[in-house]
């Protein structure tokens, strides 16, 4: 098995309230890895964690208010990224790891052409000149499939639609060929055949530069097409992770379950064409409760159809639930030592 491209270990990142109610952690002892070449996809709900993450491996946690706590390891090609310095770390950032942000209108500098935007990068860290740079944008423009990219180059953000955006954004990450792309929501707010167009264009960049991905979402649809492992994460702790195929068909955890069972299917009867589709979609009761004050036990266990004392007295580790190698499938859930209580309370 290949060496990790990115290991994250035990990383706690923590935020001090201005209102005085506490400390939230956002992100409370989170561990994976993300090989070269693969697609890791990391879902969850709103609030449980996803993007802090992503933020902290390239150490753009504002401080204050935030801190990556000590003890975290957060680890690129052998090199320690929490403690390099200021100027090693922006040789990293933009260059051999690269991020696309959740909104493209607020990402994207409305002052400055899509042209110079994406040019920048190249001359900062691959040290071309301006003419050199806006080459290169254009033919960045078209490898992501924006028609007309001569003319294209020197339109300004608000001149383009928002799947043209995103492109934009992807080409911008992209034109240093990066080791590394951080995927934030990246069809977030875009119409399904956008969505679709923007997922293929990754894939097939993905393919032709040999880079890894690290696709945050809560849209399992999107991980089921395009992810090799996915992490699960709820309340700012990895919950679960699998193979994808293997997550699908065996979900251990009781809020993989939920989530999977609240995907709309055609086939489930209560949106067949006999009940007029008003059946009702299933979802997981209660809400994700605060960052300041994360449940004792397992976080999850008000919210459990399963809970029993031991959830809510001990907080479950990451637990072995391999149904073939070893340490491929771990579950954050005592059912995994005692699966002869997923009975559901009344």
């Amino acid at each position: 098995m290949t060496e990790p491209l990115l290991r994250v270990r035990d990383l706690k990142t923590y935020f001090v309230t201005e209102q005085g109610s506490g400390t939230a952690r956002a992100v409370d002892g989170v561990s994976f890895d993300v090989r070269p070449g693969e697609t890791l996809g990391i879902v969850g709900e709103s609030g449980c964690g996803k993007t802090v993450t992503s933020l902290s491996i390239l150490r753009l946690i504002p401080e204050p208010p935030g801190h990556i706590r000590p003890g975290s390891f957060i680890e690129f090609e052998g090199r320690n990224i929490l403690t390099l310095e200021p100027k090693e770390l922006r040789a990293v950032r933009g260059n051999q790891i690269a991020m696309i942000f959740q909104e493209p209108m607020t990402s994207l500098n409305p002052v400055f052409t899509v042209g110079d935007q994406i040019a920048e990068a190249a001359i900062v860290h691959q040290h071309l000149s301006r003419a050199a740079a806006r080459r290169r944008a254009i033919e960045m423009l078209q490898l992501v499939g924006i028609p007309d990219p001569e003319e294209r180059v020197d339109h300004y953000p608000h001149q383009m639609s928002g799947g043209m955006r995103q492109r934009v954004m992807i080409a911008m990450a992209l034109v240093c060929h990066p080791k590394l792309l951080i995927a934030d929501e990246p069809t977030t707010a875009l119409d399904v055949t956008i969505q679709a167009q923007i997922l293929e264009l990754l894939e097939r960049l993905q393919a032709e530069l040999g880079m890894a991905v690290m696709l945050i979402t809560h849209d399992l649809g999107v991980v089921a097409g395009t992810a090799d492992r996915v992490v699960v994460m709820y309340a700012g702790q990895v919950v679960e992770q699998a193979p994808t195929v293997e997550l699908f068909a065996h979900p251990v955890h009781p809020y993989t379950e939920g989530l999977l069972a609240a995907v709309p299917r055609l086939d489930a009867p209560s949106l067949s064409l006999r009940t007029g589709g008003r059946g009702r979609l299933h979802s997981i009761p209660g809400q994700v409760p605060a960052a300041t004050a994360w449940p004792d036990g397992c976080r999850f266990h008000p919210r459990c159809p399963y809970a029993w004392d031991r959830c809510r007295a001990e907080e479950p580790p990451l637990l072995d639930a391999s149904q073939g190698d070893a340490g491929t499938h771990t579950a954050r859930c005592w059912l995994v030592t005692e699966p002869q209580r997923r009975t559901r309370r009344p």
